[in-house]
């Protein structure tokens, strides 16, 4: 059932509709919309989980399987956003570094996005002061925040100022990443045949080989899902590299090992590994795999026709196109920490309740993929397809102020299944979406990244 004409939902679901190629505002949405935001984060998730049941109605019609029509559940879609994945008697580790979160500059305030090592370090370099959040507290309050930021940046590290949605607007980047289209989609070469992927009603992506060259928090949620429908997905991480803190909710269905690409024979496995993938989702920055030899054209050589999805945080057109960034970090670029602070009038930033430009753009991948291999069943041929966070967060802006679902104080689902993981059991909430006679389910248990052998 689509939503009231002019609402949020409506505007939300038409869009990503729109830049997909996929029926969205055919799927149903029940149920009770749970965040409190001045932005319409419920909706935002609703629509972003159409998307993705869109693209699964897509692929089994072209699979001959007839349309059903998928049916999202708010409370559920709101539940995935915040966790799908609950840990059962025991405490997952904090995502966030004891110096990460935002500050008082001279003028306004600056987020400092420190949770990888690299970051945390580059950003202290600039600073001049050791991890302890009150001195990095009394450094910071002496720089102006976009030159602290342009600082940050070019040492390697990871920063926002806290800009006005007006301000963002008007911004170089904000300017570039609004002239870009939500999904950039484009049809490459004939797919070359080989392929293990055998559709069923049961699992529309049974067989499909996913290779998986993403990090937190997007590109994990996409190919997450597309696990859940029946994918082999093997999650490709450099030597040293670790997500402990959210493991068991972004590898859960999937295999994960780790190859060091700057290694000629790491390389070479990796190749080895795409040349035999139906799909490549990566959210590296845009350069990062033409560094490797591993750009566009590189890997449409390697193995035409393939489906490749790509994630960045900023946008690809613009002069941040490259820039390091996060769900946090451009929430404070876009302004949407902002209005949140005005809306309650705070005295410091208010995020989104959730990281909901991660959620949103992983879904929207999901469905991007979906879409792409709708594409290659019917007319035989590859895609490529290209989101942003900062994209995302200008449909999110769009529909502040529209008219939305009611929010209700909704009790969490209490549904789900079971699965041991290595560090406790954990409990996998249901899907947040159904497809008649679809199964969408994990029977792979998290594990910690590089448990895996990197192979398919």
């Amino acid at each position: 059932m689509a939503g009231a004409a002019g609402s949020a939902d409506a505007r939300l679901r038409e869009r990503m509709g729109e830049a997909l190629g996929l029926d969205v505002v055919e799927v149903n949405v029940t149920g009770m919309a749970t965040f409190e935001s001045p932005y319409p984060v419920s909706d935002l998730a609703a629509a972003s989980v159409a998307a993705a049941g869109a693209g699964v109605s897509a692929v089994l019609e072209a699979s001959g399987f007839g349309r059903p029509v998928a049916t999202v559940r708010r409370e559920y879609a709101d539940a995935w956003f915040r966790a799908g994945v609950r840990p059962v008697g025991w405490i997952a580790p904090s995502p966030w570094d004891p110096i990460a979160g935002d500050y008082r500059t001279t003028d306004g305030w600056i987020r400092l996005h420190t949770n990888a090592p690299a970051h945390r370090e580059a950003a202290l370099r600039v600073i001049g002061v050791d991890a302890d959040r009150d001195a990095v507290a009394r450094a910071v309050g002496i720089w102006e925040a976009d030159h602290l930021e342009a600082e940050v940046v070019a040492e390697g590290g990871c920063a926002a100022t806290m800009r006005r949605p007006e301000e963002w607007r008007r911004h170089p980047q904000g300017v570039a990443v609004a002239g870009e289209a939500l999904v950039a989609r484009d049809t490459t070469e004939t797919f070359d045949g080989g392929s293990d992927w055998r559709p069923t009603p049961e699992r529309p992506l049974a067989g499909l080989r996913v290779l998986d060259l993403t990090r937190v928090l997007a590109g994990p949620v996409a190919t997450r899902l597309l696990a859940g429908l029946g994918a082999e997905v093997l999650r490709i991480d450099p030597t040293g590299w670790d997500e402990p803190a959210l493991a068991h909710e972004m590898t859960l269905g999937k295999r994960t090992a780790r190859l060091d690409a700057n290694d000629p024979t790491g390389l070479a496995r990796l190749q080895r590994l795409l040349a035999e993938a139906d799909v490549v989702v990566h959210g590296y920055r845009s350069d990062a795999l033409e560094r490797l030899g591993l750009g566009e054209s590189a890997r449409r050589e390697t193995r035409p026709g393939i489906v490749d999805v790509s994630l960045d945080a900023y946008g690809f057109t613009g002069p941040w196109a490259r820039r390091r960034g996060f769900d946090s970090l451009v929430q404070m670029s876009a302004g949407i920490a902002d209005a949140g602070m005005r809306s309650v009038a705070a005295d410091r930033p208010v995020p989104l309740p959730v990281q909901a430009l991660d959620q949103a753009t992983g879904y929207l991948m999901a469905a991007a993929v979906l879409a792409g291999l709708r594409q290659r069943l019917v007319a035989g041929t590859g895609s490529t397809a290209r989101l942003s966070l900062a994209r995302t967060a200008v449909e999110l802006e769009g529909a502040r102020g529209l008219p939305r679902v009611a929010r209700f104080a909704a009790d969490e689902p209490a549904d789900g299944h079971l699965l041991q993981a290595e560090w406790g059991p954990v409990r996998v909430l249901a899907a947040p979406f159904t497809v008649p006679d679809v199964r969408i389910a994990w029977e792979r248990a998290p594990r910690a990244i590089g448990s895996d052998n990197p192979t398919w």
